[in-house]
């Protein structure tokens, strides 16, 4: 499992490489050049990344009826993989797994780069 997840996880790094125009061949060997090209001026720039477990909705009064041990119903059944989400875009799946004491999700199902340049016209 660990060699599946850093195999993808590499994957995702060289795919990124390809959207953010560093291409060529670091991107075919799977890996990235960071000391030059294009690929070096992103890495600073902060992102939001977003697990979702799942969605409600739920009206103002049953909102403020909310306290301590209330469960709030998902749509969502449980067992489904959660989604990964980065500035709102979907780019993996994964499932929730605890470490040292803290949530963490492990990634399953990295979206493919045809599937995440679709997702940036929308």
């Amino acid at each position: 499992m660990a060699d599946e997840s850093s195999s993808a996880a590499k994957d995702l790094q060289a795919e990124m490489a390809v959207v953010a125009g560093e291409g060529g061949a670091a991107a075919d060997k799977g890996k990235t050049d960071h000391s030059g090209g294009n690929l070096s001026l992103i890495l600073d720039i902060p992102l939001r990344v977003t697990v979702e477990l799942g969605r409600t909705k739920m009206v103002v009064s049953e909102l403020l009826n909310l306290g301590q041990g209330s469960v709030i119903e998902l749509a969502k059944l449980a067992g489904e993989p959660m989604e990964v989400l980065v500035n709102d875009k979907l780019v993996a799946r994964g499932e929730a797994v605890v470490v040292n004491e803290k949530f963490g999700v492990r990634l399953t199902d990295i979206i493919s780069p045809t599937e995440r340049v679709e997702q940036l016209g929308s």
